[in-house]
């Protein structure tokens, strides 16, 4: 089981956790790629984070 490093609560499901997709762009130019947060819905904690696929 995953808990929560700030608040402790236990990270059971997808609904415990919200997916927060962060902008890319930097001045005139967007990256092709999309990043993401994790984020603990009790408490807002980061819990990870990453690169997704090419922007559409």
């Amino acid at each position: 089981m995953v808990h929560c490093p700030d608040c402790g609560i236990d990270l059971e499901s997808e609904s415990d956790v919200d997916f927060v997709e962060m902008d890319a762009s930097t001045g005139f130019f967007a990256a092709s790629k999309r990043f993401y947060l994790v984020a603990c819905t009790e408490c807002g904690a980061a819990i990870g984070g990453g690169v997704a696929g090419a922007k559409s």
